[in-house]
């Protein structure tokens, strides 16, 4: 495991850790389950912009929670990709749900921040506000961007941490979807 710290503009720090990811061990392990609290702590979120996210709207779809914040340079490259998921699959077999959990709290936590960044960033999918760290205590997050993957069943297949891991992340959401 390597850990390096980025800077980010002004005081910002981004903080990644690049990891083996064993994505090809998960998918094929069966009943593999890296959490077991399933997608519950992200549907218990209260506070969600861009549409809410129900359990009976996931059944059967492969989902793909993003845990990110706006300002981390490391998260602003994961999401061309996920927009290009979003495109590809739309809502039929993929639902990508954001949860944004504020590397910087005293700003990145207000309301009319985060209303503000999803347009610049062009983020077309439901996103539940972390303030509190619940969601990111639950699945054991440690740097940003970590994407959880669960298939159609709602459990935990896969967690991706950190950039430039789109050729394994688009190979294991095809690989669920298929399945």
């Amino acid at each position: 495991m390597v850990f390096e710290t980025l800077k980010g503009t002004g005081s910002m720090k981004c903080t990644v850790f690049f990891v083996a990811v064993l994505v090809a061990l998960q998918l094929h392990t069966p009943g593999f389950a890296a959490s077991p609290t399933g997608l519950g702590p992200v549907l218990a979120g209260h506070t969600w912009l861009n549409g809410r996210v129900m359990r009976s709207g996931l059944r059967g779809r492969v989902v793909l929670v993003d845990v990110f914040t706006f300002e981390c340079i490391n998260c602003v490259r994961v999401t061309p990709n996920l927009q290009h998921l979003y495109r590809t699959y739309g809502r039929r077999d993929l639902e990508i749900v954001a949860v944004h959990t504020p590397e910087v709290p005293s700003y990145q936590s207000r309301l009319t921040y985060l209303r503000s960044q999803i347009g610049k960033a062009s983020i077309a999918w439901p996103i539940v506000v972390d303030n509190d760290y619940r969601i990111w205590r639950a699945y054991g997050v440690s740097a940003w961007p970590t994407q959880l993957l669960f298939d159609r069943n709602g459990r935990l297949r896969a967690t991706i941490v950190g950039d430039s891991q789109d050729a394994a992340l688009n190979g294991a959401i095809a690989g669920l979807i298929r399945h």
